[in-house]
């Protein structure tokens, strides 16, 4: 067996292997918790700086790649007792084998002053100044950021924080913000992936209400009416019912609604397996990664393979998220009778399609595309500098009626996204809708990802790997090279 074949080969096997897509830094930490004090810095346990340190900028790069995931945050809102922490015991339930935290808006209540506590009946806690809304945002941007942090625990009884005791929440995988309010302000709700509101009768949430507070906070019930009618409801009507407007899920009938906590349970663990990026910006697909696709990926991102392995796997992986892409594409349904004179319902390809290489290294996805869809029309756009001064010109060859047709625009490398707008721009010009574009590549900068979602949100972006970053010359770190050059055979 010739020598490089062995090498693919073991390349290959040592691959599928086992892998970690992420860095837990929790043996990082090791710093101990900072001493309590008022100001929400305090309450930080920040990771040494010396665990993030590099000596090269190589380094710096594999830190970046091997970076754990920003955890998945989880707003719930709703009326006073409307089953909100219920909704949180049984997600956190069903997703026992992730790291999930519960942060409790309540436990961000102010302090009362002397004079306020005297007149605790006329003081209204159900309205938004009666949380300190700094020290909560400044701990949810901490656990994003993989810090511990002390959160304060507020006494009922009294009306004030624990002055000596924290309880101390470490770095997670979810995290789960509960509270009447968690909506109210905007700068809590950009910090939420998912933003649930829990919808329930205003009879039960009294009548629960009245329970807890005497059993759980030693009030009497004449007390609890009198602040229901005074303080909870007017703020329910003026503050929590209008934030239910901005709820990606409501759910009626709170914890009794299990149907809906399981689908928000499959929704979370679709998420929390997906890149930053994809739970940011919903129109950016990674294919699921395997073993067979990360061995491909090895070996096309070694600089020693030969040209002849580079193309072979390329064109593979090529192929898949080509298949991918199609997948995206409208159809209809199809009925069709079997040899056994049985009917099969089906679905029909969509047949106004085209794929668009972006010249020149495009071109190296077409023989994918033709194999994918027998006869497809592609046409080219051709984007270059012209001189020093940087502008650029676009030659295309496109066909007629591309108005009239889906896009896979084709392109391996997606890096700083520059070229990749000025040819959905010109396809867009050309009368083809945002939303009929499909950009497909091998690999994506960060960058380049954020560049085209944030000024085409409708298109949608197919990938088979989200790389670490740009680096100072606006490659693609680690990245696999100039593919059209080693694709082609044109880098020596």
């Amino acid at each position: 067996m010739p020598e490089e074949t062995t090498s693919i080969d073991y390349v290959m096997e040592a691959a599928s292997g086992p892998h970690f897509s992420g860095l837990r830094l929790d043996g990082l930490r090791s710093s101990p918790p900072s001493s309590s004090t008022s100001s929400p810095a305090a309450h930080r346990s920040p990771v040494p700086p010396s665990a993030f340190s590099s000596s090269s900028s190589s380094s710096s790069a594999l830190t970046d790649s091997n970076a754990p995931k920003q955890p998945f945050v989880i707003g719930v809102s709703g009326g006073t007792a409307s089953g909100k922490t219920t909704v949180c015991d049984m997600i956190i339930q069903q997703l026992h084998d992730h790291r999930v935290v519960l942060v409790n808006q309540d436990s961000f209540y102010r302090g009362l002053t002397a004079e306020e506590s005297n007149r605790v009946n006329e003081y209204n806690f159900d309205h938004p100044d009666a949380f300190d809304t700094e020290q909560l945002l400044d701990c949810i941007q901490n656990l994003k950021d993989g810090q511990r942090y002390q959160v304060p625990i507020y006494d009922f009884k009294i009306h004030r924080r624990c002055k000596d005791s924290f309880r101390q929440v470490n770095a997670s995988d979810v995290i789960i913000l509960e509270g009447i309010l968690v909506f109210h302000d905007q700068r809590v709700r950009n910090l939420m992936d998912t933003k649930i509101f829990v919808d329930t009768d205003a009879d039960v949430r009294l009548a629960r209400r009245i329970r807890r507070d005497t059993v759980e906070r030693g009030r009497d019930i004449n007390s609890v009416l009198e602040q229901y009618a005074k303080f909870v409801k007017p703020a329910f009507d003026d503050f929590v019912l209008p934030s239910k407007k901005y709820a990606d899920v409501i759910i009626p009938r709170g914890g009794d609604n299990h149907v809906a906590i399981d689908l928000i349970v499959q929704h979370i663990r679709t998420k929390l397996g997906q890149h930053n990026l994809c739970k940011t910006y919903p129109n950016v697909y990674v294919i699921q990664s395997t073993f067979q696709i990360r061995g491909m990926h090895t070996l096309i991102r070694d600089r020693e393979i030969s040209k002849h392995d580079f193309v072979f796997y390329s064109d593979r992986l090529i192929r898949l998220v080509v298949e991918h892409g199609l997948g995206h594409l409208p159809f209809t349904e199809k009925q069709v009778v079997t040899p056994t004179a049985s009917v099969y319902t089906g679905v029909d390809f969509c047949k106004k399609l085209c794929g668009v290489s972006i010249v020149r290294s495009g071109e190296s996805m077409e023989n994918a595309l033709r194999a994918c869809c027998k006869g497809i029309k592609i046409g080219k756009i051709l984007i270059h500098r012209d001189g020093d001064n940087g502008k650029q010109l676009i030659y295309e060859k496109l066909p007629k009626d591309i108005s009239e047709r889906h896009v896979l625009l084709l392109d391996p490398v997606l890096a700083t996204g520059n070229s990749a707008n000025q040819a959905i721009e010109l396809l867009i010009q050309k009368g083809v809708p945002e939303s009929h574009i499909i950009f497909l590549n091998l690999i994506s900068a960060p960058e380049g990802i954020e560049c085209v979602s944030k000024m085409f949100p409708s298109l949608k972006i197919v990938t088979s790997e989200i790389d670490a970053s740009l680096n100072e010359e606006y490659r693609v770190i680690p990245g696999l090279g100039e593919f059209g050059d080693r694709y082609f055979g044109t880098d020596d």
